[in-house]
């Protein structure tokens, strides 16, 4: 446990961030999990329309360095991909 005032105040907002990074990364695996269901249940137009929200949450996501803005763009492009696949095949 922290002495020093100042360390004290600093776990106090690692906490709060903590929290805060979770639940955004959280709402984010949420979002994807429902999207590989929707895809393999072949309901693209579902899929399609959670698309936005998805791409929105990825960038959210980076610009708060939860996680890489890399990985961020790596996943909306796979997962665009991947509705288009399954577009063409139906």
């Amino acid at each position: 446990m922290p002495i020093i005032q100042s360390a004290k105040k600093s776990l106090r907002k690692n906490d709060k961030r903590k929290l805060r990074n979770l639940k955004q990364k959280n709402k984010m695996k949420e979002l994807l999990k429902k999207f590989q269901l929707l895809i393999s249940e072949k309901k693209i137009e579902e899929a399609k329309s959670l698309l936005p929200q998805i791409q929105k949450s990825l960038d959210k996501a980076a610009k708060k360095n939860i996680i890489k803005k890399n990985t961020a763009s790596r996943r909306k492009s796979r997962l665009t991909k991947k509705v288009n696949k399954e577009e063409k095949i139906k």
